[in-house]
């Protein structure tokens, strides 16, 4: 039996990992200009956003690390956990959801307002949690992501109110396999899931000639380690593999708009009991974040 405290219950930071703000000019400073919001409502992403500093991701590097091991403290309550997603063992991609029930630096950054502001702008509205990813690529032969749009995989919820927040734990660059977006790929309709480990190439086959003419342009978006980038729910995105010496680590922090509701009565998240469809999804597992309205809430 686990001793691991399942922090899925602790819906306020439990570390002093991040700073709260307190006055108004205090949150105010979180926020992103009109061009930034204009620019990812036009293109579908917005790069660049400093959302830790240095010794928060180093924080984080030294969470991350004990879970590379299969055998950890906590392993019960992940609700996806693959040492490699790939089918190929030379082509290594570590992918786990859950991470904020286990340790309290992911468990916190969920509540870090230099993430959930933007996140409130880019939405329109209150911010609600959805689930976290961890996507780590080792040196040398870190697998792919395969070019995909999020929401193929969260139709059990409705409407699409989704917002994603890449954040890289080291600098990410085309060597080691940073993030791509096809920008504008977000007007495009919901398309079949093709996979999202190994064939970088399998989407073709459900793109019409106009999309597959656009998807010739992707954007490579390099960041420094502790800057994120925000993407809608439908932009198509995808990464490549690691060449370089060292690892390419990521935190991604998925939401949706307070309001969205089940739309499956099925389980949405292993280990995570149904909501009816119909029905908000809220509770332990899917908590407020930030609410413009009420900000120290």
């Amino acid at each position: 039996m686990s001793q691991v405290l399942d922090l899925s219950s602790r819906h306020q930071p439990v570390s002093s990992l991040l700073a709260r703000p307190i006055t108004a000019d205090d949150w105010d400073r979180y926020r992103l200009s009109d061009e930034q919001v204009a620019f990812y409502h036009e293109h579908g992403y917005l790069a660049g956003v400093r959302v830790l500093d240095q010794t928060q991701v180093e924080a984080l590097r030294a969470e991350l690390t004990e879970w590379f091991q299969p055998h950890h403290p906590g392993q019960e309550l992940w609700y996806e956990y693959h040492t490699n997603e790939s089918a190929d063992p030379q082509t290594v991609l570590f992918h786990a959801l859950g991470a904020w029930r286990i340790k309290p630096g992911f468990h916190d950054i969920l509540w870090n307002p230099a993430f959930t502001v933007p996140a409130s702008q880019l939405l329109g509205g209150a911010v609600r949690f959805w689930h976290d990813q961890l996507f780590c690529k080792p040196s040398k032969h870190g697998g792919v992501v395969a070019w995909h749009q999020d929401f193929s995989y969260w139709t059990r919820t409705q409407p699409m109110q989704h917002l994603t927040c890449w954040t890289g734990l080291d600098d990410s660059t085309r060597e080691n396999g940073c993030l791509q977006y096809v920008p504008g790929s977000h007007r495009w309709d919901l398309l079949p899931i093709t996979g999202l480990a190994g064939d970088m190439d399998a989407i073709r086959g459900v793109l019409n000639p106009q999309q597959w003419e656009d998807f010739q342009k992707p954007v490579a978006i390099e960041l420094k380690a502790g800057e994120c980038s925000f993407h809608h729910p439908l932009l198509v995105h995808g990464s490549y593999a690691n060449f370089t010496d060292r690892p390419r680590r990521a935190v991604v922090l998925n939401t949706f708009k307070d309001g969205t509701r089940s739309d499956s009565d099925e389980v949405v998240l292993k280990g995570v009991p149904p909501i009816p469809k119909g029905q908000a999804m809220s509770g332990q597992f899917f908590p407020l974040l930030f609410d413009p309205a009420n900000p120290q809430i």
